[in-house]
């Protein structure tokens, strides 16, 4: 057994513990009463641009790049199972800031007058670093057979919907023919990303701001069937919800006692994280739903789309049907990868994706 592997079975061991504790709590409606709706707030602000993609944009001249990113991101998940969820959540943050450019692979410079980069920010500080390392490793064996031609935001793309497929979800055809950003900004990242508390009206904006809607917003949100959440981002929620010095009252009881196990007050480890989805946490389906109507949601952006008038039916619907999701899901997928995507001069193809060509 390799050390990466031991390493992966243990971190699963710890999860399965929670889950275990949980009780396997399955879904039921939840008895508090809900909020009423508030309005959108959505502005009308013109839809960023897309430009056409294509199934076979490298038919031509790097046929098997599918098998090949394929092949290594399946090593990667066997070796490190929160491989799959650091890739899909590496794809968000990269769609979501200036678009689907590999502009989140740039590694800071290093040098203390270097200009700073979108990892930099406080937002991305804790994307695990095995994720980057996986489509390094992807883009590696893919410049052995077709150098100089896949995008890095391509490889990333096909890693994202192989990490999907290899957690138990959907398999989809992925478009290509992006090309990589010359730049990585640290200031276009604040409020381009969704928070762990963010309010609906805030995640409406942001995703307005996109392109994307409500049914985008709660179908893309159930990529948390999958993934950890660091204490920080939940720990109001456990013990002082809006200075009430008391547990946020639409989380269940009996999750809030398992979750203060993990993340105490005060003097919990930093890189202590748990399962978004505290019943199937390695099995990518629709149990993320079930869990919000029966108060499980672990952040308060995740709980707020049952208690929000406007995204519970959409909840509801996903949730009773996992086919349902999964159509919904590759839907939002292949709208979220065409966000103002680059083309021609407008970028690059990277050797090394975390650093540009010059």
């Amino acid at each position: 057994m390799t050390m990466g592997s031991s390493v992966g079975i243990r971190f699963r061991s710890l999860v399965l513990l929670l889950v275990a504790y949980l009780g396997g709590m399955r879904a039921r409606e939840a008895p508090l009463p809900l909020p009423s709706a508030r309005s959108a707030g959505v502005n009308n602000r013109r839809a960023p641009e897309r430009h056409g993609l294509s199934l076979d944009f490298y038919g031509k001249t790097c046929p098997a790049v599918d098998h090949i990113v394929a092949n290594v991101t399946a090593e990667r998940f066997r070796d490190h199972p929160a491989t799959g969820p650091a890739v899909l959540r590496l794809f968000h943050h990269d769609c979501f800031v200036e678009g689907c450019d590999a502009s989140i692979l740039i590694a800071p410079s290093g040098k203390a007058t270097g200009e700073k980069v979108e990892r930099d920010m406080e937002e991305n500080r804790n994307l695990p670093q095995y994720g980057f390392d996986t489509v390094e490793m992807a883009k590696a064996a893919v410049e052995s057979k077709c150098p100089g031609v896949v995008s890095c935001a391509d490889i990333l793309a096909l890693a994202a919907r192989d990490a999907v497929q290899l957690a138990g979800g959907p398999y989809y055809e992925v478009k290509k023919g992006r090309k990589d950003s010359k730049v990585s900004l640290a200031g276009k990242v604040r409020g381009s990303l969704p928070h762990a508390n963010s309010t609906v009206d805030e995640l409406l904006r942001v995703f307005a701001a996109k392109g994307l809607g409500a049914a985008d917003l709660v179908a893309l949100s159930g990529a948390h069937t999958i993934g950890f959440a660091h204490c920080a981002h939940f720990l109001g929620r456990l013990y002082d919800f809006r200075g009430t010095r008391r547990p946020d009252p639409f989380m269940d009881a009996r999750l809030v006692k398992a979750l203060r196990m993990t993340c105490p007050y005060t003097g919990g480890s930093a890189r202590a994280v748990v399962p978004f989805d505290v019943s199937t946490p390695f099995q990518f389906d629709h149990a993320y739903y079930a869990n919000l109507q029966a108060r499980l949601g672990v952040l308060g952006s995740d709980q707020a789309l049952f208690l929000d008038a406007r995204t519970r039916p959409l909840v509801q619907d996903l949730g009773a049907d996992k086919a349902r999701f999964f159509r919904a899901f590759v839907a939002s997928m292949d709208r979220m990868g065409s966000i103002r995507v680059k083309k021609g001069k407008k970028g690059e193809v990277r050797k090394i994706c975390s650093q540009h060509l010059y």
